[in-house]
């Protein structure tokens, strides 16, 4: 689970402070004040670790990217080529690294991008840090290769000192470290926990597919239900082949059901619809049809023929449950073109999910009423005050600033920012007088 992310001229943001990141944890703000932004940088190392080409630094994006941010000096602080771009996170291990002298549950990973000609990306500075140890890979002044140094330090073998190459993508380092240096193989294990935290990140976007009136699947299991939910019925189908369930409830009222029984249940106790489930159209093909009942008394039908809210909200319900214990899944405003009612019930499913999926979320949204639920889980104790983060974005003096609402064991803001959700009491002032002032005129 990621626990802290900081970043340093990386688009709008020209610093941040060190912003915790808990289970579930939430960005509010105005348009264009940020917020998708502190997404992004993760999303950009995720497609970066991901990429084929083991010479790119900064994979920016392209039409099959999950983010596609343009080119390096789009990224950087003021369109300025002369910053440094940073990205600095932290995380906790699945379980302990077999490290020097250690044995670490978290490890920090801190990156330093400079700009070259044309704008092409290089690594300054990569750095893993624990609490007892620390190993930099940092371009020499010269700009002629790279300087290793460790904590502990690694002895290195006889010879004339050569600077290393530059670093495998942005994280790695390259293999004339295991000949220039003694017992180093350690060095690798700290490369592969970035890339296994980065593979644990999954990414649903704001808008979602339009429902088709078939869905053909051949046996394949996505490792999500991708990025504008076209694989949310392979997800369910995949799930249901291997026989997993998934947990619902917590105490004695936890139960373990088929992942469609939980979706199906999830629409339902919503008000969204009354029935939902996925068939086959013929034994002995591949096409299958998701079919719902709006009310159990309505005909049922497919779900082309329902409203948007219910094809736009199956793939967050499926990712919520779908994602492997470990994930990370980043949502962008899964509660677009929701009812402010069924806002609010979908927060009950983030709070399930990472509860009992051991999944963490971190979510863009503008809901005030998704907000308000998961205040009210604090109060009543569903979760505790550090099981969630909620942070407010603003870019109103050129740069873009980000405040941690404090929230107190019962679920109460100390501090507000002014106007967070728009001004609803100058709202209410301002029509009452104006229906004062057309009385008064009467």
């Amino acid at each position: 689970m990621l626990t802290r992310l900081q970043l340093k001229n990386f688009k709008g943001w020209e610093e941040t402070p060190g912003i915790r990141l808990a289970p579930l944890t939430v960005f509010f703000g105005s348009n264009s004040s940020g917020k998708t932004s502190l997404l992004q940088s993760i999303l950009l190392l995720k497609q970066t670790a991901e990429s084929s080409d083991r010479s790119r630094v900064l994979h920016t994006g392209d039409r099959r990217a999950l983010v596609d941010l343009g080119t390096g000096s789009d990224i950087v602080f003021g369109h300025d080529p002369s910053r440094k771009i940073g990205i600095d996170i932290t995380w906790r291990l699945p379980s302990p690294l077999e490290l020097p002298r250690s044995r670490p549950t978290e490890l920090r990973f801190l990156l330093d991008v400079g700009l070259g000609g044309e704008g092409q990306p290089y690594v300054h500075l990569a750095r893993y840090m624990t609490d007892e140890v620390r190993v930099d890979l940092e371009l020499r002044e010269d700009a002629q290769g790279y300087d290793l140094k460790s904590e502990p330090p690694l002895k290195r073998q006889k010879g004339r000192p050569w600077p290393l190459p530059a670093p495998v993508r942005f994280y790695g380092f390259p293999d004339e470290v295991w000949n220039y240096f003694q017992k180093a193989s350690w060095l690798a294990d700290l490369a592969l926990a970035l890339e296994h935290q980065l593979a644990r990140v999954q990414y649903l976007g704001p808008l979602r597919l339009k429902p088709e009136r078939s869905y053909v699947w051949s046996g394949e299991r996505p490792s999500s239900v991708g990025t504008s939910g076209e694989d949310a019925v392979a997800a369910l189908l995949a799930a249901e082949a291997e026989g997993r369930k998934v947990a619902r409830g917590v105490g004695k009222g936890r139960r373990y059901e088929p992942l469609s029984a939980t979706v199906a249940r999830s629409l339902k106790e919503m008000g969204v619809i009354d029935s939902f489930r996925v068939e086959r159209i013929n034994k002995n093909r591949k096409e299958f049809e998701v079919r719902v009942q709006r009310t159990p008394r309505s005909a049922e039908v497919l779900i082309t023929d329902v409203g948007v809210g219910v094809s736009q909200m199956l793939p967050v319900l499926v990712q919520c449950y779908y994602a492997r214990r470990g994930a990370t899944v980043i949502f962008e405003q899964p509660e677009i073109h929701l009812h402010p009612r069924v806002q609010a019930d979908l927060a009950d499913v983030f709070v399930d999910a990472s509860l009992n999926g051991t999944v963490q979320f971190i979510i863009e949204s503008h809901s005030e009423h998704f907000l308000r639920r998961l205040q009210r889980r604090v109060a009543e104790e569903q979760i505790g005050k550090d099981h969630v983060a909620f942070y407010v974005c603003d870019a109103s003096e050129g740069s873009s600033r980000i405040t941690e609402l404090q929230v107190d064991e019962v679920g109460a803001i100390s501090n507000w920012p002014k106007d967070f959700f728009g001004d609803e009491m100058g709202d209410l002032t301002a029509m009452t007088q104006a229906a004062m002032r057309r009385r008064k005129r009467k």
